[in-house]
C-alpha cells in the first residue's frame, strides 16, 4: 500500500515536470512565431521602399 503512495507521488512528479517541458515548448512555439510575424513585417517594409522607388 505505501508502496503504490510513494510511487503515485514519484508519478504526480513525473507529470508535473511533463508538463512543464510542454509549457517550455509552447512558449517556444509562440517565440518563433513571433520572429515569422517580425520577419513578415520587415518584407512588407522592404516591399514598401521598392514600390517608392
Amino acid at each position: 500500500m505505501r508502496e503504490r503512495e510513494r510511487g503515485g507521488r514519484e508519478g504526480e512528479r513525473e507529470r508535473e515536470r511533463e508538463g512543464e517541458r510542454e509549457r517550455e515548448r509552447e512558449r517556444e512555439r509562440e517565440r518563433e512565431r513571433e520572429g515569422e510575424r517580425e520577419r513578415e513585417r520587415g518584407r512588407e517594409r522592404e516591399r514598401e521602399r521598392e514600390r517608392e522607388r
